[in-house]
C-alpha cells in the first residue's frame, strides 16, 4: 500500500485493484453522482475497464498529484476518493477534488482531507495557487471548499454536466489566502 498522506482520521492511499467494489458502490449511488452525473450511475463495466484504471495510474507520473482512496483509519473502511491535479481548464492552477460515500458525509472527513492536501500544496510543493468548483446548487461541497480556507472567484457554466441546471462556482486560494501551514 502506498500512502500519499494521512490526517488524524484518515489515510490517502494510492488505488488498488480491489478497490474496485468500493469503487462501483460509490459510483452506483444516485445521490452521491447528483452533481456530477445528474445521478445517473456508471455501469460495472465502465468503473472496472476505464475509472478504476485511470485512477490507479494518476499518481505513476508524480506521486504529489493524482487520485487517491481515502480510508478511514480507525476503520480501514473505505470512505471515496481525493483527487490534487493540474486543473483542465486552467492548467497552470492544481484542482482540488472529492468523493465521498454517503455513509461518511457530515462528519468533516471532505473538509479533512481537502484541507490536508491544500495545505500540503501550498507549504510543502510550493504551489502557487489551489482551485476548487462544484455545482451552484451542492451546498455541502462548497461548504468543505469554505472551510479547507479557499474563497468564492467565479461563477461559471460547467457544460460538461449532463443535468438541466449547470451553474457552477470556482474557488481558489494561494499561500497568502490560504491555510495556514502547520
Amino acid at each position: 500500500m502506498t500512502i500519499a498522506l494521512t490526517t488524524s482520521r484518515l489515510v490517502l492511499r494510492v488505488f488498488e485493484v480491489t478497490d474496485l467494489e468500493d469503487l462501483y458502490a460509490l459510483d452506483s449511488d444516485p445521490e452521491v453522482m447528483r452533481y456530477i452525473t445528474a445521478g445517473i450511475p456508471a455501469s460495472y463495466a465502465e468503473i472496472r475497464d476505464h475509472v478504476l484504471p485511470r485512477l490507479i495510474a494518476s499518481t505513476r507520473d508524480d506521486p504529489n498529484y493524482g487520485y487517491w482512496a481515502a480510508i478511514e483509519q480507525r476503520s480501514g473502511a473505505f470512505l471515496g476518493w481525493f483527487h490534487f491535479r493540474p486543473a483542465r481548464d486552467l492548467p497552470a492552477d492544481i484542482e482540488l477534488g472529492y468523493r465521498l460515500c454517503r455513509s461518511a458525509w457530515g462528519q468533516g472527513y471532505a473538509t479533512e482531507g481537502a484541507r490536508a492536501l491544500v495545505v500540503r500544496g501550498l507549504h510543502e510543493l510550493g504551489l502557487t495557487r489551489v482551485i476548487a468548483t462544484a455545482m451552484a446548487a451542492n451546498r455541502a461541497s462548497i461548504r468543505v471548499m469554505e472551510k479547507a480556507g479557499l474563497q468564492y472567484e467565479a461563477d461559471f457554466t460547467e457544460w460538461r454536466f449532463p443535468g438541466p441546471d449547470r451553474a457552477a462556482v470556482r474557488y481558489a486560494c494561494d499561500r497568502d489566502s490560504g491555510p495556514p501551514a502547520p
